[in-house]
């Protein structure tokens, strides 16, 4: 079987991190890329496992570089995924599970073509107006631009493989599982399967002509 990319997108608040998390903690078949950032390193926050925090200098000259697989400018920020972060992942036999907005997802896709896009729904627009409040930290203007951002990013939901709704978390997370599951199992993912078949097709001729012989 050949590791491949998980790409999680959503707008915020509809769960994407967390039900990433919960996938991590319980399958040891996924590993997760550290991204890049040159925002300030919070308190608590652990360089090379939170983020790798660059300059803006070592950033850009790993961009010149095409060192990304994706990368944005958010807030005067940047944010991006290494490739030799993904590939390093996906050498050490696991699936490469990462949350990327919209943008990112376009990007990183077009540089790992195997990867697999999962959108995250929420049910319905009061939900994630729900949720986005409960967090308690939005004014009206940030909440306002969450919304029209959240309206732009679901609109790109054609773009991905597929659909999860997240009504309930522990649903969306076996949902998410699933996905994976199967797509492990698809046949171009599975790099011995010519071998596979053609020794089971030897065999069973075998089988057959030991039967006609004894007939």
């Amino acid at each position: 079987m050949r590791p491949f990319p998980v790409i999680l997108s959503a707008p915020s608040g509809a769960g994407k991190t967390t039900i990433a998390h919960k996938l991590l903690e319980r399958r040891a078949d996924l590993g997760y890329s550290v991204s890049c950032t040159t925002r300030v390193q919070r308190p608590g926050e652990v360089d090379g496992e939170d983020y790798h925090f660059l300059s803006r200098e070592r950033f850009e000259a790993e961009r010149d570089a095409g060192a990304f697989a994706e990368w944005a400018e958010v807030h005067g920020k940047y944010y991006g995924t290494l490739r030799r972060e993904v590939e390093r992942v996906l050498s050490s036999g696991r699936h490469c599970l990462m949350d990327i907005d919209v943008q990112g997802a376009r990007q990183f896709a077009a540089a790992f073509p195997e990867t697999v896009l999962v959108f995250i729904l929420p049910p319905s627009g009061e939900a994630l107006l729900k949720r986005l409040t409960g967090r308690g930290s939005e004014d009206e203007d940030r909440l306002l631009l969450r919304l029209r951002n959240a309206k732009a990013e679901i609109a790109e939901v054609g773009r991905y493989h597929y659909v999860v709704v997240n009504d309930d978390l522990e649903q969306a997370v076996g949902r998410v599982a699933s996905i994976i599951d199967a797509e492990s199992v698809r046949h171009e993912r599975v790099h011995t399967l010519e071998e596979q078949v053609g020794a089971l097709i030897a065999q069973l001729e075998q089988q057959i002509n030991g039967i006609q012989r004894g007939g």
